[in-house]
């Protein structure tokens, strides 16, 4: 049986995986847990492009990121870590010994080598108060923290006030840096005009909730701005002649984007598509960057992106706003690595029986090739669920669902049904690799991973319904799947669970406090108290009045508001409840876990309140081996003693 310590004690992670030019090499990256040390590691490694002659290019950094070839495909550029070092090096095709190039205490991300590959751009975080990084002296109390503005923290990177990524351009030859960008902004993903005199980056703020597009001329001056005050920026990609920039996004904070082009003379922006109903793989931040867009000629370009749960790619003629559906993958597909042929691509694929294979597709047969699977021997099949998707229609409404069934599963038998709520509200279920639900599933349960109204992939429409209404049509549409479920014979009604993290922990904290049906819940790192969570979450403060469709000081939306909080509900709360929190979280801060726990106890209800220390929202990707092996072990346990 699946356990969480096997199970994430050897998972490995493919990474960032580069075609070559010439469509001859891949580069990538290879993520593992040392077992001495229980820490996350990676390599650099290297393979022919039809898989052959895999070999390790580094052995002994802490961490390996960031790979990406030169124009001329003759070099390699990457990241090495060591605890508070992190260096660009470079490594020539030819092989041997890789290079130093510059050295930050700050990890530098998403390199980008210039046209002629004599410079590197890349960004880091900066902080104003202490330029050069230079730790504190030993035994000197913390510095005293004041600032003035709202966004002075983010999740997964703690307090910041001014310290943002600012653009650098390093020149590979002699080492020297040059820091081109200055703003108390975020300056990401930098792209080279085909000119190598421009580099375009993702500038953001609010902690990523508005973005613009800036272009930074690479010999000084001031840069050109292309985007909306209020509005979001995805994906984005200089054309091949350097006249324009396509770019995702939209002017206000939606979670459905379009496509627009930048046009570079002028300034202009013209939008390029209307009513999208499919979503570029933008990134999430502090996590993951984006699959830019990879232009095919002087008109057309490719995008990786998210559709009905699935993965698709799509090609958009940005000209006329025309988009294609070039092939789709019941499978999530992440990156987009594409050679000067325009022949093959690279990514890396999950699925509900695969946590991360590295793919070759083929674009003109569109057949896809597994070059690598690192956990093939780790996850024989048999250990696994087997996983149908479903649907089931509302009103005018259809809501998806995943199904995970025991990998042992009786048909004479009954079985409990566990609920599993994603986060969001515009996150989705689909055809992913989804660890908890395979655990839990593993233990004898039936899994449901519905997507309400408000989930992403859906289009703008279907993502905007749960506006204002959290716990509305959201909650009919889940309780809509699980009775469709629970009708057949093998699922036992009378044993019933739920979890969630995130919205997901809403979700969870609003359906104990409406419904006894459940026999046991998990909270993951909820928002419980609309009121308190507005002002101490990370983005509470912006992301609230959209979600929510006002202000929580606003006194005549105040009580419609604190309808849809779980905590006005609590007090008809009686399911047992575990909460699982990790104490560093600034996006669901840890005091929302703290008022439902102290809740609960006051209402007599069976509650088990559960701190990870250091853990942030992003805990169950970043957070330590250890932690994260507690908290699935939990869950399985708190379900199988309870259904």
């Amino acid at each position: 049986m699946l356990k969480p310590e096997h199970l994430l004690l050897n998972l490995k992670s493919v990474g960032s995986p580069q075609i070559s030019g010439d469509g001859q090499l891949i580069v990538y990256t290879l993520g593992y847990t040392d077992p001495a040390t229980r820490t996350n590691r990676s390599d650099l490694w290297m393979m022919n492009s039809d898989g052959s002659n895999n070999r390790q290019l580094t052995w002994n950094y802490e961490s390996v990121s960031s790979p990406v070839w030169s124009a001329n495909d003759r070099s390699i550029a990457f990241v090495a870590g060591d605890g508070d070092k992190h260096t660009i090096r470079v490594l020539e095709r030819e092989g041997g010994e890789s290079r130093p190039v510059v050295s930050h205490s700050n990890p530098p991300m998403a390199l980008a080598w210039s046209p002629d590959g004599s410079r590197i751009a890349y960004t880091l975080k900066v902080d104003p108060e202490n330029p050069s990084g230079d730790a504190r002296p030993k035994g000197s109390p913390a510095p005293v923290r004041a600032t003035t503005r709202l966004d002075y923290k983010q999740d997964n990177r703690g307090y910041l006030n001014d310290a943002r990524h600012q653009l650098h351009v390093v020149n590979v030859e002699t080492g020297t840096s040059t820091q081109l960008s200055a703003a108390y902004k975020d300056h990401d993903f930098p792209q080279w005009a085909p000119d190598g005199a421009r580099i375009a980056v993702k500038v953001s703020d609010a902690n990523g909730m508005h973005n613009v597009l800036q272009v930074f001329p690479v010999h000084g001056g001031d840069p050109n701005e292309a985007g909306w005050a209020d509005g979001v920026i995805g994906v984005f990609s200089w054309s091949p002649d350097g006249s324009q920039i396509v770019f995702s996004g939209y002017p206000t904070n939606s979670p459905q984007h379009e496509f627009y082009r930048y046009i570079t003379a002028t300034h202009a922006i013209e939008p390029a598509t209307e009513g999208l109903d499919f979503s570029p793989e933008t990134g999430f931040p502090t996590i993951s960057g984006p699959a830019q867009p990879a232009w095919v000629d002087d008109d057309k370009v490719i995008i990786n992106a998210g559709f009905q749960g699935m993965t698709s790619l799509f090609g958009l003629d940005v000209t006329d706003g025309v988009d294609v559906q070039i092939t789709i993958w019941q499978a999530t597909h992440s990156g987009l690595s594409v050679d000067n042929a325009h022949t093959t691509i690279v990514q890396t694929a999950s699925s509900p029986a695969s946590p991360g294979r590295l793919v070759k597709v083929d674009l003109r047969t569109h057949e896809v090739t597994t070059l690598l699977d690192p956990n093939a021997d780790l996850l024989p099949q048999e250990t696994l669920a087997t996983v149908e998707q479903i649907t089931v229609e509302r009103g005018t409404e259809k809501i998806d669902a995943w199904v995970y069934l025991p990998p042992d599963l009786d048909r004479t038998q009954q079985h409990p049904v566990i609920l599993d709520i994603h986060g969001g509200p515009h996150g989705n279920h689909g055809f992913a690799w989804n660890a908890g639900a395979q655990l839990l599933a593993a233990a004898g349960n039936i899994v449901v991973a519905p997507n309400p109204r408000g989930s992403g992939t859906y289009g703008r429409e279907f993502a905007e319904k749960v506006w204002g209404d959290w716990g509305g049509e959201d909650w009919l549409d889940i309780l809509a799947v699980l009775d469709s479920v629970l009708e057949r014979d093998y699922a036992d009604a009378n044993r019933c669970g739920i979890y969630g993290y995130s919205y997901g922990g809403f979700m969870t904290s609003w359906a104990i406090g409406h419904t006894d049906r459940f026999k046991a819940a998990v909270v993951g790192a909820p928002v419980f108290n609309f009121a308190s969570f507005y002002g101490t979450s990370d983005i509470g403060h912006i992301w609230c009045d959209v979600q929510w469709d006002g202000s929580i000081y606003d006194q005549e939306r105040l009580s419609a508001i604190l309808e849809h909080s779980p905590s006005t509900h609590i007090r008809n709360a009686s399911t047992p409840t575990l909460i699982v929190h990790g104490e560093a979280d600034d996006r669901c801060p840890i005091g929302q876990g703290e008022e439902l726990f102290v809740a609960l106890k006051k209402l007599g209800v069976e509650t088990e309140f559960v701190r990870y220390p250091g853990g942030s929202h992003m805990m169950l990707r970043r957070g330590p081996l250890d932690h994260r092996i507690d908290y699935f072990t939990r869950i399985v346990e708190w379900f199988g003693a309870r259904l």
